[in-house]
This record gives structure tokens, C-alpha cells and sequence, in this order.
């Protein structure tokens, strides 16, 4: 169907709220299944708990979410882990209180504007 890759990638979440970061990031996942074959395969509630998570996954995370309810701080510092653990990892932070203005939906919808791009980058 199309000409992107197929190949698994594993995904990691940065959510106080594991629940919905699965309800959320699984609705991505079903509406770009033609195109990725994206698998959320953990989340972490803790900022000290990123680097232990992106280690204990094979194969290693390709990207990785940090969900609204960081501050532009936080997310940067999250980010930041990310890539020192694992070089090349896509990353992207959701805009701070997004979630509390647009709710679950309106998360997924921000999201599957941007997957693409997220997918894309170097």
C-alpha cells in the first residue's frame, strides 16, 4: 500500500497517567497501521524512570512521547535522556496542558497531524 517501511518500532510513553497514555498512543497506532507498525511497548511515570525503561526494551525504543502534563523543562530533560541512551531516537513532546484544553481525542488528533514528521526525523 505504501512504500514506507514496515518494520517494527517500539514506542515509549512519559506519562503520569499509563492509562491513558495507552488508550491514547493505541488509537495512534490503530489509525497509522497501514503506514508504521508502531508497538507501545512501555511508559514511565517518572522522569527517573526513562533511562531504565529505554534499556530494559529490545529491540530499543524508536521514539518516544512525552505527554502534556510536563512543563517545556521537564519534556526538554526528557528528551535529552533519550537521545544520550539512545542515539537517533525520535522524540517529541506534546505541548504543555494540551491535554486539560483538547482531552484524550484532541491528543490523538495532534498527534496523527504530526506523525509523519515525528517519523521523520534524524
Amino acid at each position: 500500500m505504501s512504500s514506507s517501511s514496515k518494520s517494527l518500532i517500539n514506542l515509549v510513553s512519559v506519562n503520569t497517567a499509563p492509562d491513558r497514555a495507552k488508550k491514547v498512543i493505541g488509537a495512534v497506532i490503530e489509525n497509522v497501521k497501514d503506514r508504521y507498525n508502531i508497538v507501545h511497548a512501555g511508559n514511565t511515570t517518572t522522569i527517573e524512570g526513562v533511562k531504565p525503561l529505554l534499556k530494559s526494551i529490545q529491540p530499543a525504543p524508536g521514539i518516544l512521547f512525552c505527554a502534556s502534563m510536563w512543563t517545556p523543562e521537564q519534556q526538554q530533560e526528557i528528551q535529552k535522556i533519550a537521545r544520550d541512551t539512545i542515539p537517533g531516537i525520535k522524540t517529541h513532546g506534546i505541548p504543555t496542558g494540551l491535554q486539560v484544553q483538547v482531552g484524550p481525542e484532541g491528543i490523538v488528533q495532534y498527534l496523527m497531524e504530526r506523525i509523519d514528521e515525528i517519523m521523520e526525523q534524524k
